[in-house]
């Protein structure tokens, strides 16, 4: 199976990570650096009018470059915690109902940025892993690990088994995000757009967390929210390595 996606650093970053099968782009390109990369991996190359490939992206922004890729990789649970077991304090983003594409990429945007170790979605109710993903996560999602799983809460009930934390983000909670300990294994746990986190998966969390505001809005995108959590878990992280 494959997918067509587009735009340069999504395109770019198929190509670097090996998984790209073609690249569909425009004759104005044939100098650009994409072309040398993907003739180097021994990619094959097309080119097209603006308007073929304009129509082949549904007229999206592909600023002149798409490809088709293989379907995105979606981890088994099991597998990714193997994978970072032998990492000191690893922290995990559990998504609940994330179903916009743009949230979803831009999420694992900021999950790069931020050194996550893995995300999980459940196989149901997300946002697919498709061109709009990827190009918004301006090809993050290349380098992610993504767990799919049937149920977040005997997920949660794992984790615990494996020693991680469970911090959800919720607007009712006590507790600010900025007065937490991250230095230990975690799951950081963000909302749907408009439902927010399940009542289930918040009984099982170790913690609930809020981001307090002080404006006339009385909550964010979940997309922001989610770079929030992971720029102080990141930051809390950070500082406690260095002073080790």
């Amino acid at each position: 199976m494959s997918t067509l996606i587009y735009g340069k650093n999504a395109v770019r970053a198929a190509i670097e990570a090996n998984h790209c099968q073609r690249l569909l782009t425009l004759e104005r390109m044939a100098k650009d650096k994409i072309l040398f990369l993907a003739r180097k991996k021994g990619i094959n190359v097309q080119f097209l009018s603006t308007e073929e490939l304009t129509r082949m992206t549904g007229n999206a922004s592909h600023q002149g470059f798409a490809a088709i890729v293989n379907d995105y990789r979606l981890w088994h649970l099991e597998d990714l915690l193997k994978e970072i077991k032998d990492k000191e304090n690893p922290v995990l983003l559990m998504l609940d109902g994330i179903e916009d594409p743009h949230n979803l990429g831009a999420i694992m945007r900021s999950a790069d940025a931020f050194s996550i170790d893995g995300i999980i979605i459940k196989n149901r109710g997300n946002a697919p892993l498709n061109a709009t993903v990827a190009k918004t996560s301006t090809g993050a999602i290349e380098f992610q690990k993504i767990a799919s799983v049937t149920n977040l809460n005997s997920t949660i009930r794992l984790l615990k088994e494996r020693g991680f934390w469970i911090y959800s983000s919720d607007g009712a909670a006590t507790t600010n995000y900025d007065e937490v300990d991250y230095e230990r294994p975690l799951c950081l746990v963000v909302g749907s757009e408009g439902f927010g986190i399940s009542s289930l998966v918040l009984k099982n969390s170790d913690l609930l967390i809020k981001i307090p505001m002080a404006g006339h809005v009385n909550s964010l995108n979940a997309s922001v929210a989610a770079a929030l959590l992971l720029s102080e878990s990141f930051k809390a992280r950070r500082k406690g390595n260095n002073g080790r």
